[in-house]
């Protein structure tokens, strides 16, 4: 009976809640969360260069003019040129490809590996919780940087490694946050009468533990894909990413940026401008989503 009025309390309580359109919501997050709007605006203008590189790129990126060799930023190259004469402002459109493919797909896969470990580690209990915490013990005692140069150097130098390498420190991450929300959700009065129904532990853990935890996933995914850029950086600087004539915004700042640090210091000032202003977008949108998301933090 307090079960069935509890039900009808909650149905009642949504039924009453105003429902809000999509632009009422952007609208809304926009006027609430100003710095998470120019997250998302910067978010957004990266996505637009990326897919729309071919016909917004003034030359192609991959094409060297060793006549055109360090020219200075100018109406006719608006970034200059690098060392070869590619056009800098170019590879630096195409290369946004790059970072956001393996940022998003990076975050994701690590994301969703974790998730899944934690919420299977909450739900299970015992040895499997016990065994699967000792493994994330493991993999957090290793800076994700590290593990994940670690990773790609046994890999070798290429796209796809990259996203495995820069996925796997994301694991551990995602598996402590998602478990510590399925705890509380595993004790929940409808998990306990699925289980009392006879339902398999697959069904209750996708059906029902999954779609309770998916506010908290959301946030690690975003949180995690400005971190993911910049280790993408970082390890094609180190020869470990995209190999040359890839346009990489890592690849970019590497070789011949510090040679030519005084000569041409264009070469590397917007690539790293571009790594930044991507970093910096994806950590404000991430801050401003958690706070949207987070009950504990939307009063603020």
């Amino acid at each position: 009976m307090a079960i069935q009025v509890e039900l009808t309390h909650a149905t009642a309580s949504a039924e009453l809640s105003p429902k809000l359109s999509v632009a009422e919501v952007v609208v809304k997050f926009i006027l609430t969360k100003p710095l998470g709007a120019a997250g998302a605006f910067i978010i957004l203008a990266m996505m637009f260069l990326a897919l729309f590189a071919n016909a917004l790129a003034p030359y192609d990126p991959y094409h060297g003019d060793y006549g055109q060799q360090f020219a200075r930023p100018s109406a006719e190259h608006w970034f200059g040129t690098d060392e070869f004469g590619r056009d800098l402002l170019s590879r630096i459109m195409f290369g946004a490809r790059i970072a956001l493919f393996v940022g998003f797909t990076a975050s994701f896969t690590g994301c969703t590996i974790g998730g899944l470990l934690g919420v299977i580690s909450a739900y299970w209990g015992g040895k499997v919780d016990l065994l699967l915490e000792r493994l994330m013990d493991i993999l957090l005692a290793f800076p994700g940087l590290i593990l994940a140069l670690a990773v790609a150097s046994i890999l070798g130098p290429a796209v796809q490694n990259v996203v495995i390498a820069i996925s796997i420190p994301i694991i551990p991450r995602a598996a402590r946050i998602v478990r510590s929300t399925a705890l509380s959700v595993k004790e929940n009065v409808y998990v306990e009468a699925v289980n009392a129904l006879g339902a398999t532990r697959p069904r209750v853990i996708l059906r029902h533990i999954v779609p309770n935890v998916m506010a908290p996933y959301i946030i690690i995914v975003t949180a995690q894909l400005g971190g993911a850029i910049l280790a993408e950086a970082a390890l094609s600087y180190l020869g470990l990413g995209a190999a040359e004539p890839t346009p990489s915004w890592g690849l970019m700042l590497s070789g011949s940026a510090p040679l030519y640090a005084e000569k041409a210091p264009w070469i590397a000032l917007f690539p790293g401008i571009a790594i930044s202003l991507g970093v910096f977008g994806f950590n404000l949108f991430g801050d401003s989503l958690r706070d949207a998301l987070d009950p504990k933090l939307r009063g603020r």
